[in-house]
């Protein structure tokens, strides 16, 4: 792609972002979500092949649509309360149609059939930017209208979404499905939480924009496409394959890694608020989601197939793509569990 097209597309890939989260008015708010799915289309149309049309159709229509649900929401609580405040939508009909609307832009279940399709149609680059970036809208408003939104179709929502995460990645060979069964599921933790301390979802985003794209890097530096792609990674360097196995168990929630922290502290929010068969299928729920990790990291780390003598010297060549994000990524993964009281003053 022209440089000077990309910096216009990123651009305004980033404005209709900041739109909507310096927006109280429900016109500019769908104005920057509309620029949002028309600055990304051009970027996941770019390779000119007839799964990455698919794929921007599918995501068109899709965010179109939900775009449309969340005008329509916002027409209907301002013809009843006769504002058009986002932190004011007090109309029961507009904030269930408000809520299922975000949850389609998000990906959740049972709207997340877009999701895995379109991350496989889209280069590494372009999934990385569906999986971490283009969340952040959503959740903006899902944060201002936090107050005014139903507590149980949240938990739902939420609940749904971590087995359907964790269930859908299980048969899955595609290193970018299985990303976006990953997004799924963490996804479904941060809207469980969203209702009692916001605070916590916030802080789980952080952590989930981390280490996906610590993995996204990983995959994007070694060219894994598939799980079987992953087997030779260590060619590329040994070091590498090591943090990453680190970085996907992190990913999984396992202590004493980062991972671990937004869920011990969603449980631990959870269960005094009489919600404990709710924490319990959560924990569950995200043993489906570490078995697919398991598998990630025991091929890409701990397996050795048959290679020539070539292969075996990749790791003296310089890396064409930076390594930075995955680095710093990697150590972040490691180290923030013994840090979380910093983080949480």
């Amino acid at each position: 792609m022209n440089p000077s097209i990309l910096m216009i597309i990123l651009s305004s890939l980033a404005t209709g972002t900041i739109i909507v989260m310096t927006s109280y008015h429900w016109l500019f708010a769908w104005l920057g979500l509309e620029m949002n799915t028309l600055a990304i289309i051009p970027t996941i149309a770019t390779t000119h092949n007839p799964r990455s049309t698919e794929a921007a159709t599918k995501y068109f229509l899709t965010q179109a649509a939900a775009s449309a649900m969340i005008l329509f929401s916002s027409t209907t609580n301002a013809w009843q309360t006769g504002t058009w405040d986002i932190i004011d939508i007090s109309s029961t009909p507009a904030h269930i149609l408000l809520t299922l609307a975000l949850a389609m832009k998000l990906g959740l279940a049972p709207m997340h059939f877009w999701l895995p399709e379109v991350l496989q149609g889209v280069t590494l680059t372009t999934a990385l930017i569906i999986s971490t970036w283009q969340k952040l809208a959503p959740l903006t408003l899902i944060y201002l209208t936090i107050d005014n939104l139903s507590t149980t179709i949240l938990i739902t929502l939420g609940l749904l979404s971590a087995i359907m995460g964790g269930w859908g990645g299980l048969n899955q060979t595609q290193t970018r499905k299985i990303m976006a069964y990953s997004s799924i599921a963490h996804l479904g933790w941060m809207l469980s939480i969203s209702t009692m301390m916001i605070n916590i979802m916030i802080f789980n985003l952080l952590i989930y924009l981390i280490l996906t794209t610590g993995l996204f890097c990983f995959l994007m530096v070694t060219q894994s496409k598939t799980i079987q792609d992953t087997m030779t990674a260590w060619t590329l360097s040994p070091m590498l394959t090591s943090m990453t196995m680190i970085l996907l168990l992190s990913l999984g929630g396992l202590p004493p890694l980062t991972g671990f922290t937004p869920k011990w502290l969603i449980l631990e929010e959870l269960v005094p608020q009489n919600l404990t068969s709710l924490a319990t299928m959560m924990a569950i729920a995200t043993l489906l989601s570490l078995f697919f990790y398991l598998r990630l990291t025991y091929t890409a780390a701990l397996t050795l197939p048959p290679n020539t003598t070539q292969t075996k010297l990749k790791w003296r060549f310089k890396p064409s793509l930076p390594t930075l994000f995955l680095m710093s990524s990697s150590t972040m993964s490691i180290f923030f569990l013994p840090m979380t009281p910093l983080l949480l003053l």
